[in-house]
């Protein structure tokens, strides 16, 4: 969230946000919070002098009390000003609940340095790695490939559960855990803490990190008011949730591999052939906790790190800095990787990375703090490290020879 200091002295500059994120039902909610807030530190000082007020008709029926005298006016008095005094504090209570409930509906600003844009076609590429593979046949979309070898099978996933949930067979289950254990390896000798998540997650934790209110459409639901994780980002982001950190300690550095769940509803067409998209599907992530003063230094840290994953693959790809319009409700600045599709011919998302600022850590109430000073607000960040399912359809296509099947790289050799 926003802080609401921030938004009361910057009314304009957070209606600019709003409008370069297109998040135009977010613009009235500005003034209204403005109201609200006003109305609420108009009652608080209200209240703050009636307190004062109320302490100081104690202590003079204490002393008519005292000195015998008949505190009968005195403690009617007293009583009149409590029950207004109650009045107000269930007033002031009923506006401070409006204001946290509206906050959570104002988006994050995008960072000066993000591309104004109106879509993603306004996207910039910023980077361009590898040649793209060339053959002297007519390249097979993985999807063709997987299913002549019997390593995917898209048909009996759905018949079990439905489009968007694949068996992996064989040396394509190895594949996933080839993935796994090279991916996990690479950001570990990096220094990242390998942790294993839950699947599942409370509410509260998905609130924590800003998929709700905003993608509650996005997530499966399951009985007892649980989530099941649509990224690893939610759980590790949590795992410091209530926590003051000692400022030595930053920044704190995460990897993880789990499944993640999506609804992608108004998911059809091309787009979705294959696994270019699942409603459930592995990938690693990268989650960080820094500085406020480091976290941008930490953007590109991660996004060369996640580059690097894919020259030891030897898939060509590119970097795209979003635009204004293209990033996420939390997002403050965002690059997206993708890889050459050789059989679709064309680029493929696999990975995107992702600085939060503050965003999620007022939600979260993680905060750090160096000495005896006051504690401050974490910068969170992440990014894919690497999403698989694209990255697996990536190698298919571009590995594949003129028998139909496909050779891994080599940096895969000691995995499989």
């Amino acid at each position: 969230m926003l802080d609401i200091k921030f938004i009361r002295e910057n009314p304009d500059l957070v209606k600019d946000g709003i409008r370069k994120k297109r998040e135009f039902d977010a613009l009235p909610l500005v003034d209204e919070l403005i109201d609200l807030d006003e109305r609420r530190r108009r009652l608080l000082s209200e209240i703050e002098s009636l307190r004062s007020r109320q302490k100081k008709l104690a202590k003079e029926v204490g002393r008519a009390k005292a000195h015998g005298q008949d505190a009968a006016d005195l403690l009617a008095k007293s009583a009149d000003l409590a029950g207004y005094l109650k009045k107000l504090e269930a007033e002031e209570k009923d506006l401070a609940l409006s204001i946290q409930r509206i906050l959570p509906q104002i988006p994050n600003l995008p960072h000066p340095s993000a591309p104004p844009g109106e879509s993603e076609a306004d996207n910039v590429v910023v980077k361009e790695w590898g040649e793209k593979p060339s053959f002297d046949f007519e390249p097979k979309p993985h999807w063709d490939i997987a299913g002549r070898l019997g390593i995917i099978d898209f048909e009996r996933g759905a018949k079990v559960s439905g489009s968007g949930f694949p068996f992996y067979v064989g040396q394509g289950a190895r594949l996933v855990r080839a993935l796994e254990n090279l991916f996990l390896d690479f950001h570990s000798a990096r220094g990242f803490v390998e942790v294993r998540p839950p699947l599942l997650v409370r509410e509260q934790a998905a609130f924590g990190t800003g998929q709700i209110p905003d993608k509650e459409g996005m997530m499966y639901q399951v009985s007892g008011g649980y989530y099941l994780i649509p990224t690893s980002e939610v759980p590790v982001t949590n795992l410091h949730a209530g926590e003051i950190l000692e400022a030595e300690r930053l920044p704190l550095k995460y990897t993880a591999y789990t499944p993640n769940f999506r609804v992608e509803a108004g998911s059809y067409g091309k787009d979705v052939r294959g696994l270019n998209r699942l409603h459930q599907f592995d990938k690693v992530e990268m989650v960080v906790f820094s500085r406020p003063e480091e976290s941008y230094d930490w953007l590109e840290k991660l996004t060369r790190q996640a580059e690097e994953l894919l020259e030891l693959l030897g898939l060509p790809y590119r970097r795209l800095l979003m635009c204004t319009a293209d990033m996420g409700f939390t997002q403050a600045k965002k690059y997206d990787l993708e890889v050459w599709s050789a059989g679709q011919q064309k680029w493929l998302e696999v990975s995107s990375i992702s600085n939060m600022e503050d965003y999620q850590a007022r939600r979260l109430k993680t905060r750090y703090r160096k000495g005896d000073a006051k504690p401050r607000l974490v910068h969170t960040l992440n990014g894919s490290g690497l999403a698989f399912p694209r990255v697996m359809a990536a190698i298919i296509e571009n590995y594949q020879d003129a028998s139909g099947g496909f050779s891994p790289p080599d940096a895969l050799a000691a995995y499989l």
